[in-house]
Order: C-alpha cells, then sequence, then structure tokens
C-alpha cells in the first residue's frame, strides 16, 4: 500500500510506537530507554520512508555543543527534529571522544522523541514535581541560581573522577542531592550520562593496563 505523505507516514509512527523503557540502572534506581532502543523499535513502522539520524559540532557562544537532527523522508517530502547536547566544560582527564559520543547519543534520543512525540519527562522512581512538558533540547534549568551552579559543579566533579569506588560513591552522593534539590529532569538526565561517559571512560583505561606476560 503507497501511503500519501510523510506527514502521514509520521502520524502514524506516532500513533503506533511504542518504546519502553526496560533498561535498568541498578546504580541509580531507575529505568530507561536509550537511542538504540527507540531506533528499533522504529524500524518496523518506517514502511516505504527512510529514517536518517545524524549529527553535527557546532559552537554556541563559545560553547560545544552536539546537533543531533532525525529526518523522516518519504520519496521526495521530508521533515527532521533536531536536538542539542552540550560537552561539559571540564575535559581534564577526559577523554574527548567518549565525551562526545555520549553526547552524541544523548542529542540523537532527544532528535527521536521530539520527532516521534516520545513523553520522556518521567522515569519510574521520578520524584520531581516539575515535570510540565520536556522541551526538545535538553539544557533546561530551574531558576534557582544557587542550584544551577550546584549542578554545575557537580557534573564537572563527575567528568574528573579517576577511580571506579569514588566516580560510584560521587555519583550516589549527587543524585541524592540533586533530587533533593529538585534539580529538572534535564539536570538529572546530564548528571547520569556524565557518570555513564565517565565510568566508560574509567573501565577502558583500566583495560588498556597490561603486562607483557598478559597479552
Amino acid at each position: 500500500m503507497t501511503e500519501g505523505s510523510v506527514n502521514s507516514v509520521l502520524a502514524r509512527i506516532q500513533q503506533n510506537l511504542k518504546a519502553p523503557k526496560n533498561r535498568l540502572n541498578k546504580f541509580a534506581g531507575y529505568n530507561y530507554r536509550n537511542c538504540e532502543d527507540i531506533l528499533e523499535a522504529v524500524k518496523p513502522l518506517l514502511g516505504e520512508s527512510i529514517l536518517v539520524v545524524g549529527d553535527e559540532i557546532v559552537d554556541v557562544g563559545g560553547r560545544i555543543y552536539v546537533k543531533a537532527t532525525a529526518t523522516l523522508t518519504l520519496r521526495d517530502e521530508k521533515i527532521n527534529c533536531s536536538a542539542f547536547a552540550r560537552e561539559p566544560e571540564s575535559k581534564k582527564g577526559s577523554d574527548e571522544s567518549q565525551i562526545t559520543g555520549a553526547a552524541s547519543s544523548y542529542a540523537r534520543k532527544y532528535a527521536l522523541n521530539g520527532l516521534f512525540l516520545i513523553d520522556d519527562t518521567q522515569d519510574a522512581d521520578a520524584t520531581n514535581d516539575h515535570g510540565k512538558g520536556k522541551s526538545v533540547v535538553p539544557m533546561d534549568k530551574t531558576e534557582d541560581k544557587e542550584v544551577n551552579k550546584w549542578h554545575k559543579g557537580a557534573v564537572t566533579d563527575l567528568g574528573t573522577a579517576t577511580d571506579m569506588e569514588y566516580l560510584k560513591g560521587l555519583f550516589s552522593d549527587f543524585w541524592k542531592e540533586a533530587k533533593a534539590k529538585k534539580c529538572t529532569q534535564e539536570q538529572m538526565e546530564q548528571l547520569k550520562w556524565q557518570y555513564d561517559a565517565r565510568k566508560e571512560y574509567i573501565e577502558r583505561q583500566v583495560d588498556d593496563i597490561s603486562f607483557p606476560g598478559d597479552r
């Protein structure tokens, strides 16, 4: 059956797409979905249309962002949605490719969320009262300047941790404090992806350490 327009395809996908949060962050105790989960869920619904997700690095006011764009195409018609994720200010001791990769995955997820109307405002253990709708751009802040200043420092501290146990303890403390301070969902998730990116970096460093007899 030939579909009439890209808008009709998009409407059908939005109405039928199911992308449950089947992943569990055991350390932080909440369920989540990632970009790959959304892509796997949408593939059977594409029909004749084509979905392409890409990203680019952009400079906004001296800060580096990853701009991701999800584009749905049907013949000569296209419709797209973009989202941004910002790299942390501090990269001391960090593997830049890991930080950029985490930002890319995060931005792509929110571009897909925006295109397919996926609501990602609450997790299973969400206790925040500020979920009044999420911007496609995951950079929301509270109106409390002290909380925003604290959050910025917390993200920086996570990005400079060099020991796994220290990183886990730091993230646990920050996560509890972020809830107590009523950080926005975007701020909570930025803490989470910074933790994940740093965790992957530390694990990679450990894997790279070996003696000649181990090879």
